[in-house]
Parts: structure tokens; C-alpha cells; sequence
């Protein structure tokens, strides 16, 4: 979420606990610069944001972020290695926390009670502003010998994990990647403006969110968002 200063520009909500008042280390801005990057990256692309937008939506001075980061392309290198920290530590919270008695009682075996687990954890992930589109934008950039490299290698690790950690067959893997990517590429599009006035945009919404739709068409950002 974003909250908007005098200026009209926004910083990325930052939740910091009890003890906001206090001395921010290193480490914990680094944290919240990388929060407002993954807003800031998710919505411009690596060629459209700047450091000193970053800084901005963080609340700190552009000098500060290249301090810690050297350049922008570090900055964004940074914030797709975080995306996908997120991503593979939110699948594997998902695929041990479950309950194979449960899943049977629900007519479903174990292992469809997980992926229906990892694909609710990624919708979870859209509350994370710009997680998603971050690496959709990383994967637009192969041909970017420094940040290609790294996309290619997040990409891979997320087939790794269906195929090794999961155990989908390859068939499975790429229909739960293909879904994934579907539902990036809605969140990029801000298509959720057209939910409820687009009968088909309607009904892919409802096929892709059948039971938290609610909660997704809240979170989801909107064209008029700045991220």
C-alpha cells in the first residue's frame, strides 16, 4: 500500500512495529528501500524507474539508496533476488504446512491440497505492491547480460522447485507456471479496472479467483495507482 505526501507523491507503507520512533540500522532501511523499489520497479520497469524515485516512495535521499546500492542496476538486481526470496520462502511455508487428513476429508489428495496451498500463496503475494510485475519486468530482459543472467536463473529455480520440491511432472509445472504468469500479466494490465463493467474480463477474474475475488479486486492496483 502507498500513502500520498503533500507533494502529491507517495511513499510505500513501511509496517516497522512499536518501535518506529527509533533509529532505523542499516539493514532495516536497506529492507524498506527495497519495499518501495519493488513498487517503484513493478510499475516503471528497470529502464523506466530511477534510484531517486525509489528514494522518494522509501522516504529517504537518493543518496543514501546509491550508498547502499552503488546504481540502479544493482538496486534492481537486489530487488528481483528479494521478489524471489519471497516467492520460493512463500511456496515452501505453503507445501509443509499441511494436513493430510484434512486434505482427504475434503475429497482431495495430499498432494492436490498442497498446490492448492502454493497457488494461494501466490495470490496472497499481490498484497506485496509491485512483487509479481518486478519479475515479469526482469523476465522481459534476456538480453541484458548482467540482469538477464539473474532473471534466467530465478526463473529456473521456480521450475526447480514444481519439479524437485513439489513433484509436478513436467506437464503440471508448466500449467501451474502458465497460470502464474496469466495471473501477472493481469495485475501489469490493471485490468481489474475492467472487472464488473467487461463481461469476459468478469468472468476471467471469477475462473482465476474463484473463492478470494473479494480480497484480490481490494488489493489489486488500479490504473490510476502511481504503484
Amino acid at each position: 500500500m502507498t500513502s500520498p505526501q503533500p507533494d502529491g507523491r507517495s511513499t510505500v507503507a513501511v509496517d516497522e512495529g512499536p518501535d518506529a520512533g527509533r533509529r532505523l540500522s542499516s539493514d532495516e532501511r536497506r529492507r524498506q528501500i527495497l519495499v518501495a523499489a519493488l513498487a517503484v520497479f513493478g510499475a516503471r520497469g528497470y529502464e523506466g524507474a530511477t534510484t531517486d524515485e525509489v528514494a522518494r516512495a522509501a522516504g529517504v535521499s537518493q543518496p543514501y539508496v546509491v550508498r547502499l546500492f552503488g546504481s540502479k542496476e544493482n538496486l534492481f538486481l537486489a530487488t528481483i533476488e528479494d521478489a524471489l526470496a519471497q516467492l520460493l520462502a512463500a511456496f515452501r511455508a505453503a507445501l509443509v504446512t499441511g494436513d493430510a487428513d484434512a486434505a482427504l476429508e475434503e475429497g482431495i489428495t495430499p498432494e492436490k491440497a498442497a498446490a492448492k496451498r502454493i497457488g494461494q500463496a501466490y495470490v496472497d503475494l499481490i498484497e506485496v505492491r509491485g512483487l509479481h510485475q518486478t519479475l515479469a519486468h526482469a523476465y522481459l530482459l534476456g538480453s541484458n547480460p548482467v540482469i538477464g543472467a539473474a532473471a534466467r536463473r530465478g526463473f529456473a529455480a521456480v521450475w526447480r522447485f514444481f519439479r524437485e520440491e513439489m513433484g509436478l511432472d513436467a506437464d503440471d509445472a508448466r500449467a501451474f507456471l502458465a497460470e502464474g504468469m496469466l495471473i501477472s500479466t493481469m495485475i501489469g494490465l490493471r485490468i481489474v479496472d475492467d472487472y464488473g463493467s467487461d463481461p469476459q474480463i468478469t468472468e476471467l477474474f471469477r475462473s482465476c479467483f474463484p473463492s478470494e475475488l473479494p480480497h484480490v479486486l481490494d488489493v489489486l492496483p488500479r490504473g490510476a495507482d502511481r504503484w
